[in-house]
């Protein structure tokens, strides 16, 4: 059994992507043990081109001057995760359209494409929803790793297959003594302006975070989830920031790979993350999150999970003590113990569609 892999892998600078890339890679080893993987994402990898946009892929299917046909032709399945939470038009539509037509590609090349468990919508717009509506069409097998996600496919005409959780929670779990008390992931995305939240805002947020804890006796380190990278939006320039004007005395945790990062996270009482997987990485080995979400894609996800102790920086006008006060709660640590028990319940159904395969 081959299996190809699309949109996620186990090198990208962000841990998010990597997460995705060996959980997909272990979700698929759940359904076929012997299973030989391989991962394409954008840019260079096993691909006969780099892979850039839809344009040079249309080029490429009527051509076939790189033989990417046969190449998506040598693969029993096509597991396609498009990062998680990029199957929208929210990231515009250049990202959308490519994906898409990466996945055709592999669908007129005969081999099965499934969408992994993963956030689907929203589309806010006429061509979204219609690349939507045609990408859940051609695929053979569908799976939402939310409920929200799961009726989002259905009002496109396509019932999911599968409704499960992030492929973070087929991970194995590190054995590591707790040894740290709180870790705070402060996130380059949205220490800088954008579209998700405020930045003035979040950086407040963090900040009053870091000193209300502190105050009261906690000790706090922070810590990466986004290495350093090309990518402007890495964590390590926010965190260095972030030490140099509030936490002269915090230290700064840079993991060296997803392995360590989660290793990180098992050590430590309590993540307050404002990466959705550094939570989900956090939750997936037992130790409780406070996420601090800057869109749709993290409660559905985790109200599924039993877990509710989300703080939303799109509306939360006092996040900062929002978060403090689920920091106080009693039931954080038999609450993770639970998630951890109903995603292995969630994961079961999409590895019995993989199955059903053949």
């Amino acid at each position: 059994m081959r299996a190809l892999v699309l949109w996620a892998d186990d090198r990208s600078s962000n841990l998010g992507v990597r997460a995705l890339g060996e959980g997909a890679h272990a979700l698929l080893q759940q359904a076929w043990p012997e299973v030989q993987v391989e991962f394409q994402s954008f840019g260079r990898g096993p691909a006969p081109l780099p892979i850039q946009g839809a344009r040079s892929l249309v080029r490429e299917r009527i051509t076939g001057r790189f033989g990417l046909q046969k190449w998506l032709s040598g693969f029993d399945v096509v597991l396609d995760m498009r990062a998680g939470d990029s199957f929208t038009d929210a990231y515009g539509a250049a990202r959308l359209t490519t994906m898409s037509t990466l996945a055709e590609c592999a669908t007129q090349a005969g081999t099965p494409v499934v969408l992994g468990p993963q956030t689907i919508g929203p589309f806010s717009t006429a061509r979204g929803r219609a690349i939507g509506r045609w990408s859940l069409r051609r695929a053979r097998l569908v799976m939402a790793r939310d409920s929200v996600s799961a009726a989002h496919a259905v009002e496109l005409g396509r019932a999911v297959d599968a409704l499960s959780t992030d492929v973070v929670f087929a991970l194995p779990v590190p054995q590591t003594p707790r040894t740290r008390d709180v870790l705070l992931n402060i996130s380059g995305l949205l220490w800088q302006p954008g579209p998700h939240v405020d930045a003035e805002r979040y950086r407040s947020t963090v900040a009053d975070l870091y000193r209300s804890l502190t105050a009261g006796g906690r000790r706090v380190d922070l810590m990466a989830h986004v290495l350093p990278s090309s990518s402007p939006d890495d964590d390590v320039p926010a965190i260095d920031e972030f030490r140099s004007t509030i936490a002269p005395d915090a230290q700064a945790l840079i993991p060296g790979s997803l392995t360590e990062a989660r290793e990180l996270v098992a050590s430590a009482e309590l993540v307050i993350g404002s990466r959705m997987h550094a939570c989900l990485n956090a939750l997936s080995v037992g130790t409780p999150a406070i996420p601090l979400a800057y869109s749709r894609k993290f409660a559905p996800l985790l109200d599924d999970l039993g877990w509710h102790h989300t703080v939303d920086l799109r509306v939360d006008t006092d996040a900062a003590t929002s978060a403090l006060r689920l920091t106080d709660r009693d039931d954080l640590d038999d609450g993770a113990a639970s998630v951890r028990d109903r995603a292995q319940v969630l994961l079961r159904p999409a590895v019995e569609a993989l199955r059903g395969l053949g």
